[in-house]
Parts: C-alpha cells; sequence; structure tokens
C-alpha cells in the first residue's frame, strides 16, 4: 500500500464507524483481561455466553478464587480448551490478588508474566483497557494488514512492528478495532467482500485483481 493511501485508508474505515468497540462484552479491566484470555481459538459470542453466567457471580480475581477452580472449570466449559484456559485465569487470579492487590498491572512485562497471557492479550489489555497505542495482531489484523499490503509481515509480530511504524498517531487507539472489524466482516479469509469494502481503491489485493473501483 503507498504510503498516501495510509490516510485516506484509516479514514474511511473511520467514517464508517467512528467509535469502534471490542465485541467481548465486559464491565472493567479484570473482565477484559479475562474474556481475552479465554477467547483464544474461541469466538467472542462463544466467550460471551460463558463470561455472562460467570461475571454475574465473579467478576474479580478474590471473587474467582472464591469460586474456586472446580467451579470455574464448569462455568467455562463451553469455550474451547476450557480446562487450561480454567487453570491459568485462576492461577493469574492468584498473582493478581498476591502481587497487585487485585487490580491488573498496565505494563507489557507484568501482563506477559500472568499465566496465559501472551504479546496479543497484552495489547489487548493496554490498548482497550488503558488506551496505550498499542497493536494487538490476531488472524484477521494478519490477514488484512498483508492482504491489503498495510503492513506485511512472516508473522504477527513482524505485523505488529510494522502496523506501529505506518498507522498515523491520529488513528492508533482505535485501529486495532477498525482493522479486526474489517477482517471479521468484509476481508473475509476464503472470499473477501471486495464489492461492499469501503477502502478497496486502497488495497494492493483489490488493485491486483481488478476488483478496486477507479
Amino acid at each position: 500500500m503507498n504510503a498516501s493511501d495510509i490516510e485516506p485508508f484509516f479514514a474511511t474505515l473511520k467514517a464508517a464507524n467512528p467509535q469502534p468497540v471490542s465485541e467481548l462484552e465486559y464491565t472493567n479491566v479484570f473482565e477484559l483481561l479475562a474474556a481475552v484470555l479465554l477467547s483464544a481459538q474461541a469466538t467472542d459470542a462463544g466467550v460471551n455466553k460463558a463470561t455472562r453466567r460467570l461475571f454475574a457471580v465473579a467478576n474479580s480475581p478474590q471473587k474467582i478464587l472464591d469460586l474456586g477452580l472446580d467451579a470455574l472449570t464448569e462455568a467455562i466449559r463451553t469455550i474451547g480448551l476450557y480446562r487450561n484456559k480454567a487453570k491459568n485465569l485462576y492461577a493469574t487470579c492468584r498473582i493478581l490478588v498476591d502481587r497487585y492487590a487485585g487490580q491488573v498491572p498496565r505494563t507489557r512485562e507484568a501482563l506477559e508474566a500472568l499465566p496465559g497471557v501472551g504479546r496479543k492479550t497484552a495489547n489487548v489489555v493496554l490498548n482497550v483497557a488503558f488506551g496505550e497505542p498499542t497493536m494487538a495482531v490476531d488472524t484477521h489484523i494478519f490477514r488484512v494488514s498483508n492482504r491489503t499490503g498495510l503492513a506485511p509481515g512472516r508473522n504477527p509480530l513482524e505485523v505488529e512492528h510494522r502496523l506501529l511504524e505506518r498507522v498515523p498517531p491520529q488513528y492508533m487507539v482505535d485501529a486495532h478495532h477498525w482493522l479486526i472489524l474489517h477482517g471479521r466482516y468484509v476481508c473475509l479469509a476464503r472470499k473477501p467482500q471486495c464489492e461492499r469494502c469501503g477502502v478497496a481503491r486502497y488495497c494492493d489485493w483489490a488493485k491486483a485483481n481488478g476488483v478496486a473501483p477507479r
């Protein structure tokens, strides 16, 4: 993607969705952390279905510990890999209570040290909860970044670094949401919906395949 196309690319996404939000349901920072931790290899809808029940009775690290591992495991059993995720979430809650007075830390290093929390999850929390200009690269963002030519890379970390270089500062905080929603609903993996894509005119793939509007 040409450098001159990047600003209008994001301006178009912003015009279509001025205030994008995560599709994961949460009411506090801990709920966001827990939901993202549980969302690996699972749909947001599936996670929301489970966390609605869980957060109704336990929506803080101490309440999760009070609930107990067995009850936590049962509460999220509809989510893929639920046993391992329950162990990680429970261990994370123990660390949050013992080291951080039940609060979610605001540094990448501290977040990535929590069980089940990798770079992507840490970036989501830093960006969504704390407004940090970070970029959490999931499969959707990886695909959109490579297909459009916005930020090509061989792996998520390369794409992340490239996005941090290329996304204009005024769009950085919300760019994660715009890109993930675009990949989830328009720039689909098997068949991109170029005919209804508002940013096709800036996309390398659309141009190469003759589907970009002139």
